[in-house]
């Protein structure tokens, strides 16, 4: 991994905008993130899923818009996985290329000719702005549909952003820089080569990626991101209350050793999760390099209990913080606001 360096004034200033930076953008197209899931033979990176995840979680740690967002498109890219190969070199060989996207099946789609006619709207398509691509799960409708009993049917597309419509409807407490906006699209018709089918029995690329299912891939490339994020939150926590007094005789929060042992132990706490979430991820991928089966609920465990231990952290020091960690224009309010707009994601909820 190339090191980088996201600049401060920047990520303040796509906080405040609503979107990343032109040089964030630069940035993220220079280093190829957005296409770090893709296939090689494709014009993809096709990195190691270790790697990948241990790359996102480190972008995340310096802004978690940025990482949010190159994760979500880089996990639309790994797609590219499950097209024919045609369609996905010319889609890879787009400037500037980004797949963006929604799971949420918001829309129908209903068979014409050799392709599909496509309405619907979905949500929370970070990066939409630079999307080049958008990709959707749409139920499909056909006279058989009217049956009773009948089961929706459900099937992936990928689409030319030429055809979509975005709408500005992000308006999260944080993330505020991923631009997860809405988009829509009305009544376009894609061929059928569009329509993809996301599992490791149809997948058109021959690596490990491709055989690696996707829920443990969402599972760890997300919790990679919280734990970026909570482990920048306990970093500026922990430089806030070296200085911060309760008055002024008073030492700094940080002389207090109850303080101190809390801060030092959420921070361990993290760090050992964060050991054995890598050593589960690891082990996996080192079955699915080799072609061997592994069971994936030890690992969406794991990332499900990095989360909430990164969430038990942040909000067991947050209130030593004071008014700076409430204060929206300073660094430790973006980073709490990105790390609890995060864990809303819908896989991230707590089970109970």
């Amino acid at each position: 991994m190339k090191d980088f360096a996201l600049d401060a004034e920047d990520c303040r200033a796509a906080d405040a905008a609503g979107w990343l930076t032109p040089a964030q953008q630069a940035l993220i197209h220079r280093n190829g993130w957005l296409k770090m899931l893709a296939p090689r033979a494709c014009g993809g990176l096709e990195l190691p899923l270790p790697d990948v995840v241990r790359l996102e979680e480190a972008i995340a740690a310096q802004d978690g818009s940025v990482g949010w967002v190159v994760t979500l498109c880089a996990g639309a890219g790994w797609f590219a996985g499950f097209l024919p190969s045609a369609l996905a070199r010319s889609i890879l060989s787009t400037p500037g290329v980004c797949v963006a996207g929604s799971g949420a099946p918001t829309g129908h789609a209903v068979r014409e000719g050799d392709g599909w006619r496509i309405t619907g709207r979905w949500d929370y398509a970070s990066g939409a702005p630079m999307a080049t691509h958008f990709t959707l799960n749409a139920v499909l409708r056909d006279d058989d549909d009217d049956a009773p009993g009948s089961a929706p049917r459900i099937r992936a597309f990928i689409f030319p952003a030429e055809h979509v419509t975005v709408e500005p409807t992000w308006g999260s407490i944080g993330l505020h820089a991923s631009a997860s906006h809405s988009y829509r699209i009305d009544g376009a018709w894609v061929p059928a080569e569009y329509a993809f089918t996301i599992d490791p029995a149809c997948a058109t690329a021959p690596g490990p990626l491709y055989r690696f299912p996707f829920m443990p891939l969402a599972f760890v490339t997300l919790g990679a991101n919280l734990l970026g994020m909570a482990r920048h939150f306990l970093a500026l926590a922990r430089l806030v209350l070296a200085t911060r007094r309760q008055s002024a005789a008073a030492p700094p929060l940080l002389a207090l050793p109850h303080v101190a042992a809390r801060l030092d132990g959420q921070d361990a706490a993290v760090d050992a999760v964060r050991t054995r979430f890598y050593r589960l991820l690891d082990a996996a991928w080192g079955a699915a390099a080799n072609g061997d089966t592994f069971d994936p609920a030890p690992l969406q465990a794991v990332a499900l209990e990095l989360v909430e231990t990164c969430r038990h952290a942040v909000d067991t020091i947050y209130p030593y913080c004071g008014l700076q960690a409430a204060h929206r224009g300073s660094d430790l309010n973006r980073v709490w606001r990105d790390f609890h707009t995060a864990t809303q994601h819908a896989l991230l909820l707590p089970a109970g």
